[in-house]
């Protein structure tokens, strides 16, 4: 059990319009499963039913939802409030701790303040990581690696040499992140391997997700740009780079050098070929398959991909031609 925390320090936390009486609050839960020392929240107006029946303590609430309760905490984003409550408060999953004896760590390797290592986790040689770095359990790290402060990596990742991590970084589990491209020249009815000699470069704020690979650049450098958040098993090619603070939806697949701009979103199972360029603010519907540029502002989905309003007329047409007889 969490230790609780007074109502009126959350409020105060998230700066929030809030007129009832202060209690002890233990945790944050949906609507309909709070019991009375948990707040909760409304942030999708499918569930505003809920709040005449929730047992919660408190709600967080848009400062624009109408009517009025004694419970309600009103502030500007109510998704956000609650993600930012729950990290400060009631974020308590088990972290490694100091170094452990199990682990192996080279000598040359540079570890910050408050730096945490796991079992059976290998660290190889002039490896830096800053302050408060976190190193999970069976975890290993390649010569040359970078990671900075107050970065978390899981269980059973795999970091090639030379690769560089920015600071305040999650790596979930079962992430590969430096491993070769997939290059190869063909001569003699043959296909040669390409050295894959470049490296990736993660900027600050980004987060992989469990079983996504993140391939080393044939020359130069593959880049996640800064706050962007990779969903699970996504795979991104050498020389790929990602814009800052992108996201990319479970099973979406980018072949080599293809950049995307800044704000890009791609829903899952999304491909792209190679050597495009996406603009700034794009969106990618789901299973859709990327075979061009695509211009800044740009909303398109389908196989190949198109313009979101060329897709509903195409897929109007094919409708009305299916009610023929």
């Amino acid at each position: 059990m969490p230790p609780a925390v007074s109502l009126s320090e959350i409020v105060a936390f998230v700066g929030g319009d809030y007129r009832g009486p202060d209690v002890e609050v233990t945790g944050v839960a949906p609507l309909a499963d709070a019991g009375e020392t948990q707040i909760s929240f409304l942030s999708n107006p499918k569930y505003a039913p809920q709040l005449a029946s929730t047992r919660a303590a408190a709600v967080l609430v848009s400062a624009s939802l109408e009517g009025d309760s004694p419970r309600w905490i009103r502030v500007e984003n109510p998704y956000a409030a609650m993600a930012r409550t729950v990290a400060r408060f009631f974020d308590r999953k088990p972290m490694p701790r100091g170094l452990s004896p199990r682990a192996e760590i080279a000598s040359s390797a540079r570890l910050g303040r408050g730096v945490a290592v796991g079992a059976f986790t290998s660290i190889g040689e002039h490896v830096v990581l800053g302050d408060n770095v976190v190193i999970f359990p069976n975890v290993t790290i390649g010569d040359g690696v970078t990671i900075g402060d107050g970065t978390i990596v899981y269980p059973q990742v795999s970091i090639y040499y030379g690769c560089a991590i920015g600071k305040r970084c999650i790596v979930h589990s079962g992430v590969v992140i430096g491993s070769d491209g997939y290059g190869f020249a063909q001569e003699g009815g043959r296909h040669h391997k390409i050295p894959q000699v470049g490296i990736v470069r993660i900027e600050d704020d980004v987060e992989i997700g469990a079983g996504s690979t993140i391939d080393r650049a044939a020359l130069g450098e593959t880049v996640i740009g800064e706050g962007t958040k990779i969903d699970n098993l996504v795979q991104i090619a050498h020389n790929v780079r990602i814009g800052k603070h992108c996201l990319l939806v479970a099973q979406v697949g980018i072949a080599g050098s293809t950049e995307l701009g800044d704000h890009v979103v791609v829903a899952g199972q999304s491909g792209f070929s190679g050597h495009l360029k996406i603009g700034n603010r794009v969106q990618v519907a789901a299973k859709s398959a990327v075979l061009a540029d695509v211009a800044d502002d740009m909303k398109v989905m389908g196989a190949p991909a198109v313009p979101f309003r060329e897709f509903a007329r195409r897929e109007a047409h094919l409708r009305k031609l299916g009610k023929k007889p």
